[in-house]
């Protein structure tokens, strides 16, 4: 029994031995194996400042805006675009390397209300200190393909003007409009402009068409 144990703690030796090499090995080749590359973080975009333009529209009376209000698909920030020559306009995709700094209604929202304090004084939906409330509903905010180099920015936004506490509630007037303008690119960067000019134009638009509206009180 001696002798066979005498030989058996050689044997263990040995292959205690080889497994430390082999460990050994396996770790210095892990080493030797390139990392994985990080992961790229999507490019944030905005609309950047209302255009100067927007100042020089005539003085009116306070208004308050509500938050505006947007489509399921434009809650988040995502940027959508859709394939119409390729029969998937219905198919609403998100660019995988680009995301709006905050969700389009909010990007708008805040544009709107430089916009708007410019001219008049603005203040909060539920503020009741104006005569004029406005409401608003996004309905469109996607860069849109009629084929794989043309492509325009979208955008669709529903108004809604009333007469702040008035009891019966008086509508003043409603509009829907619908901007497009041509993107300068076929990419996320190309439809971060066109909406951004979409939205200019929609500023000057709207601008407008509140000096149109009968006096609240």
């Amino acid at each position: 029994m001696k002798m066979i144990a005498a030989r058996a703690r050689p044997a263990s030796a040995r292959a205690l031995f080889h497994f430390t090499i082999l460990a050994a090995a396996l770790v210095l080749g892990g080493c030797a194996l390139p990392l994985p590359d990080k992961p790229v973080r999507a490019a944030p975009y905005d609309l950047g400042p209302p255009p100067a333009s927007v100042a020089a529209a005539a003085p009116g009376e306070a208004l308050a805006l509500a938050p505006i209000e947007a489509a399921a698909a434009l809650d988040g920030t995502a940027m959508v675009y859709r394939l119409n020559y390729a029969g998937a306009g219905q198919q609403p995709r998100a660019y995988a390397q680009a995301r709006w700094s905050m969700p389009p209604a909010q990007l708008l929202e805040q544009r709107l209300r430089q916009a708007l304090a410019a001219t008049r004084p603005v203040l909060e939906g539920d503020s009741g200190l104006a005569a004029l409330a406005l409401r608003a509903e996004l309905d469109a905010f996607d860069h849109e393909f009629s084929t794989a180099a043309a492509s325009d920015g979208v955008l669709r936004l529903r108004v809604t003007a009333s007469a702040a506490g008035a009891r019966p509630p008086r509508l003043l007037g409603q509009r829907s409009f619908s901007l497009r303008r041509p993107a300068p690119s076929p990419d996320a960067a190309g439809a971060a402009q066109a909406l951004r000019e979409a939205s200019d134009e929609l500023l000057r638009q709207l601008i407008d068409w509140l000096a149109t509206l009968p006096p609240a009180r």
